[in-house]
């Protein structure tokens, strides 16, 4: 087989388009899917009949997740699955049902908080519109208005002297835009969306899911130029990568002489709902990763005995990002894990099974860094401060695949702009690669 592809700076260059281009999950997978569909992958629908699979990539857009594998030559009903798991949500502001309201002169958007964002974050910050709106004919458009549109407005320092004290905000009352001047008027934002997405008019539209999103684009930071801040890094670092590795993996199983060089089948599984449990169709609580594997075990003529041994031969790193010791608060770290941000990709322990890594985890994982040439950190939290969790414990309980959690280290996690190492974008894909080509 070829040798590994290095991913450099050019990848994280990459990657800040694909951010600005990816302001709500559904512009994510559409992102990644044209991605896929240049490196000679093609979309299955999910009602169409999946018989005699044959050697290629494939995947299957559901809402704003995505699942993409490719059968490699030689390829049989039993082979294991290689799995790189993520997902596409980030915490955020999300329109309600009826978005339009306002008070005392103030034209304003009705807004849901979205998973567990830092509030302050989106305050006075310019923000845009973006998600799908349903036709009436059941087909979707993506709208992504990029400029100033909408404002979370902070209260001045004279009427609030201890707001550097003690900042609190009510989400029902203070997180409100305002995006006008006048009184409300109902569906005055469906009418603007509708003629930016070039329909003629609202009456096109029979269903939405909106949110907003910082029009700041994302851009690299400091004297060299070695920090990335952007939105989104939690987790569409992750998204990025695991495409661009299962395209190179595609690409290494061309380029080989023989068939069976790639022992396994490479996947991606991208997932919507993280920040908010998963429980949904398209999260990883859901059946759609089991589905469309046991389908793809069953188009290339396999039976239940051979989806179980796929399942039990198959492994999974969910790849998540995490938390870069904070030279500021140091003392909310681990004392002796405290990785550092370009010091490439951590695998994320907890023994209470928040993250899913067990020693097994780790030997695989340190297996395809090693193999790429990519250096790693341990992460794992401090006994004081509770742990989060990520898509991993779900996917190892639901599917029963030994799966292990890693991710590249951030700053500012949940904020509307995070930071990270320029450098550790390309690390994890390097190391991705090596995980789906081992």
């Amino acid at each position: 087989m070829a040798a590994l592809p290095l991913f450099d700076r050019t990848h994280t260059d990459d990657l800040l388009g694909y951010l600005a281009a990816s302001p709500s999950p559904y512009h994510a997978v559409a992102g990644a899917a044209e991605r896929l569909e240049k490196a000679g992958f093609r979309r299955l629908a999910e009602t169409d009949a999946w018989d005699g699979e044959q050697p290629g990539g494939r995947y299957v857009l559901r809402g704003g997740a995505l699942i993409a594998w490719y059968v490699p030559r030689g390829a049989g009903a039993a082979t294991p699955f290689r799995i790189v798991g993520a997902h596409t949500d980030s915490p955020n502001l999300r329109l309600k049902p009826s978005p339009d309201t306002g008070r005392h002169g103030w034209k304003q958007l009705a807004v849901e908080i979205y998973g567990g964002p830092l509030l302050n974050s989106w305050l006075d910050r310019d923000l845009g519109v973006s998600g799908r709106l349903i036709l009436r004919d059941g087909s979707t458009l993506l709208v992504h208005t990029d400029r100033p549109l909408a404002r979370v407005a902070q209260l001045a320092i004279h009427l609030d002297r201890q707001a550097n004290e003690a900042l609190k905000l009510d989400r029902q009352q203070h997180m409100m835009p305002l995006w006008g001047l006048g009184e409300p008027s109902g569906g005055e934002l469906l009418e603007f969306l509708a003629g930016e997405a070039g329909l003629d008019g609202p009456g096109e539209v029979a269903g939405w899911d909106l949110m907003l999103h910082s029009v700041e684009p994302p851009a690299y930071l400091g004297k060299d130029r070695e920090l990335v801040a952007g939105p989104r890094m939690d987790n569409l670092v992750s998204v990025h990568a695991g495409t661009a590795a299962l395209t190179a993996a595609a690409a290494l199983d061309a380029a080989g002489r023989e068939p069976g060089a790639l022992p396994h089948i490479p996947v991606l599984a991208a997932f919507d709902h993280e920040e908010n449990g998963s429980q949904s169709d398209t999260g990883a609580d859901g059946p759609l990763l089991g589905t469309v594997l046991e389908r793809s075990v069953l188009a290339r003529g396999g039976t239940a005995e051979d989806r179980a041994r796929a399942w039990a031969g198959s492994f999974c790193l969910s790849s998540d990002t995490g938390h870069s010791v904070h030279p500021n608060y140091a003392e909310r770290h681990d004392p002796d894990h405290r990785p550092v941000a370009g010091g490439g990709p951590l695998l994320k322990t907890n023994v209470n099974q928040r993250y899913a890594t067990d020693g097994t985890g780790r030997a695989v994982f340190a297996a395809a860094c090693e193999r790429a040439g990519v250096p790693w950190q341990s992460f794992v939290s401090s006994n004081s401060v509770p742990c989060g969790t990520t898509i991993g414990p779900i996917t190892a309980a639901r599917h029963g695949i030994a799966t292990v959690d890693i991710g590249i280290p951030l700053l500012s996690m949940h904020s509307a702009r995070e930071l990270c190492a320029a450098a550790d974008p390309y690390l994890l894909a390097n190391a991705l690669v090596a995980f789906l080509t081992a």
